[in-house]
């Protein structure tokens, strides 16, 4: 997993928590990174997990909820990092269907080994059926960016799910 996003999340726990909460996470996960990530970087998605596990402990707040406020957090920065994706794009629906096309082929252009999820989209309608695949298990990070695709684009959509099986998930996305 790229290191801007563990760059990412201990970045919004400290200015959700405290730069203290931070230290505190590191130091109960011991990731075998010893917890320095550069933005450039690859590591273990389970280093992510264990920080996570250990900001719930911490918390009460449970590790999906955190996971999707995470994902939600993370859409907000790519809006703004990487406004030449949004150009032109007219409403969630578009901009979640070119995920997969758009967005990841530049990303495996910029890094090779990067180990993206797949992402299926068929739109119906006011419906959008989006498939994740990924064996990091990671939906709630998909649920959390789709959220904030809506929040980024003003829409009222609701979010079903149906767990497929272990590394797959089927969002039904509907547009009020």
């Amino acid at each position: 997993m790229k290191g801007m996003v563990f760059t990412e999340f201990l970045e919004m726990v400290e200015n959700t928590f405290s730069a203290e909460m931070v230290d505190d996470i590191i130091d109960a996960a011991n990731p075998p990174s010893g917890g320095a990530y550069t933005a450039v970087g690859t590591y273990d998605h389970a280093e992510l997990v264990s920080m996570v596990i250990a900001l719930s402990e911490r918390t009460g707040i449970a590790v999906p909820e955190l996971i999707k406020v995470f994902g939600k957090h993370l859409f907000s920065v790519f809006s703004q990092n990487y406004r030449q994706f949004f150009e032109h794009v007219p409403d969630a629906f578009t901009f979640l269907s070119g995920i997969e096309d758009v967005i990841h082929a530049q990303v495996i252009k910029l890094y090779p080994d990067a180990d993206l999820p797949k992402f299926e989209c068929q739109r119906d309608g006011n419906v959008l059926f989006m498939t994740y695949h990924s064996l990091r298990h990671f939906a709630d990070l998909a649920e959390g960016l789709i959220l904030g695709c809506a929040e980024f684009f003003a829409e009222d959509l609701s979010i079903g799910r149906e767990e497929i099986d272990a590394n797959t998930t089927r969002f039904i996305i509907t547009k009020q």
